[in-house]
Parts: C-alpha cells; structure tokens; sequence
C-alpha cells in the first residue's frame, strides 16, 4: 500500500511541476506579471537582475524548508526540496509555448495553471512555494501575528515592490494572478464537497439526530450541555448539543430538516480546512 501511495504521490508532484512551470513560462514571464509568495519574491527579482528564475526559485525556496522541518517532517522537507529542484529542472530545460500575449488572459489562466500545480504538489504531499514555511517561522517568532496576516503582510510588500519596479498596471494583473492561483490552490485542496461543520443547539435533539443520521446518512456527535438565558427562557436547562460534518452542496438540505423539526434551533457553521475519518461519506440510505 505504501509503494501505490508514493507512486501516486511522485505522479501527482510532476503534474503539479509541469502545471506550475506551464503556469510560468507559457504566461506570465513574457508579459513581466509576477505570483505572490516566495515564487512572485523569485520572479520579481530574476526580472529585476536577470538571473534565470530557475535557479532563484530553488535558492529561496529551499533554505524555508529546512528551517522548518522540525515542524514539518524530515519526509515533507526532503520531498518538498526535491519537487522544487524538479520545478527548477522543468523551468531551465522544457519549452513551453508563449500562450497568448492578451493581458487579463495571461493574468488569470498563469494564475490558473500555478494554483493548479502547486494545489496538486500539496496533494502529494510536498511544497512548491514555501510562503506559509516563511509565515510559520515569523509568526513563531514574534508570537504577535498569525500565519495568514503574515502572508497578506509578504504579499501587500511584494506586489507594492512589484508595482515601484514593474508598474502599476503589471502590479494589478499580478494581483489578479495571485488571486487566480489561490482559489485553484483551494478548489484542488478542498474541491466541490469542501466541508462546513455543524453545531445544532435545540431543545428536540433527538429528533433532529435521526433526521440527520436516517434522512441524510450523516455521522454526528453529541454532547452534553447546558443552555444560559436564551430565547426559550430556560436557564441551566440540560440539553444535547449535536455537531455534523456535511459538504456546502448539502448544508442547504440540511438546515431545512433542522428547521422543519424545531424553527427555534439554534445553528451555527464553521468552515473546516480538512478532515479525516469518521462517517464523512453519506452512509447508504434504505
């Protein structure tokens, strides 16, 4: 089982290189538009002192990984270093067409096939940007910023650079590039059935729960609670708390069961990176 799980990871690091480097050279190079992230630091400054981004891209890149593999593993900093070479390898030495010299086209479809080749390196378990490394290790050590203000700080620095040194309209289709690259990052990540939990506060708990584990096939948790001075009135009043996991496309079905049983129930989403285990397909339904 490990040796298909390598090989399907190895298969989907070199998608994701190939995708990256189309990304690159068959759009955004010639038309002077950058990334965000350590990969725009790199295009930013090969475009600026002309040295090959092939070689910048690994020389920046890198040096992250290994300041970071205590958290990340030396497995992931050994893997993520050698997809990197690889992108590197794949820059200096395969041609790509020159896509399309159409400016928006160049920003969103570079961004496209960036976000694609980085989402799928990430799905192999392996970096090609090492942006969120960098954010770790600040955050880490100033204790003041959380890693994703760390990362919008590095991205508001590199595009305002980016438009001092490329202009401003170069800057503002590389913001459009970035945006691109971000929502494929998150679509080849998390996909269609990206999933919401539930938190589900109702005096008819137990009905609610069947109607979620027999009419909608899902797993829940349930626990113990205890309400404070809500609409009900009650104060202390016992009563089970349920929590589901379901994708977005199902969210609507299932706030709809919920409020046909109790329209008073009390429902609360949040947004969840990633999931393992549990009854997280729907369980098939007699």
């Amino acid at each position: 089982m490990k040796a298909k799980d390598n090989i399907r990871d190895t298969i989907l690091i070199i998608l994701g290189i190939l995708s990256a480097g189309m990304g690159l050279k068959g759009f955004l190079l010639s038309s002077h538009f950058i990334d965000g992230g350590v990969t725009g630091i790199s295009m930013l400054l090969s475009d600026v002192t002309k040295l090959p981004i092939s070689i910048l891209i690994f020389v920046i890149n890198v040096p992250f990984l290994w300041l970071g593999y205590s958290k990340l593993g030396i497995s992931f900093a050994i893997k993520s270093t050698l997809a990197i070479a690889g992108l590197s390898l794949c820059l200096a030495f395969i041609h790509f067409p020159d896509v399309t010299h159409d400016k928006l086209l160049t920003a969103v479809f570079g961004g496209f096939f960036i976000g694609v080749g980085i989402g799928l390196a990430m799905r192999g378990g392996a970096v090609l940007d090492g942006t969120e490394i960098a954010a770790l290790l600040v955050s880490k050590k100033t204790q003041v910023a959380k890693v994703s203000d760390i990362i919008l700080i590095l991205n508001v620095v590199i595009f305002s650079a980016a438009g001092f040194l490329l202009g401003i309209e170069s800057a503002l289709y590389s913001i459009l590039t970035y945006l691109a690259a971000s929502k494929m990052i998150d679509f080849i990540l998390n996909g269609i059935e990206q999933y919401t939990g539930v938190t589900v506060v109702s005096t008819k708990s137990e009905e609610i729960r069947m109607a979620i584990t027999e009419n909608l096939g899902r797993g829940v948790t349930i626990y113990e609670g205890k309400s404070g001075y809500g609409k009900d009135g009650q104060i202390n009043d016992p009563r089970d708390i349920i929590f589901t996991v379901a994708t977005r496309l199902e969210i609507p079905s299932l706030k709809n069961e919920i409020l046909r049983i109790d329209p008073r129930a009390f429902i609360v989403q949040q947004s969840i990176d990633d999931t393992t285990g549990g009854l997280l397909k729907k369980k098939r339904l007699h």
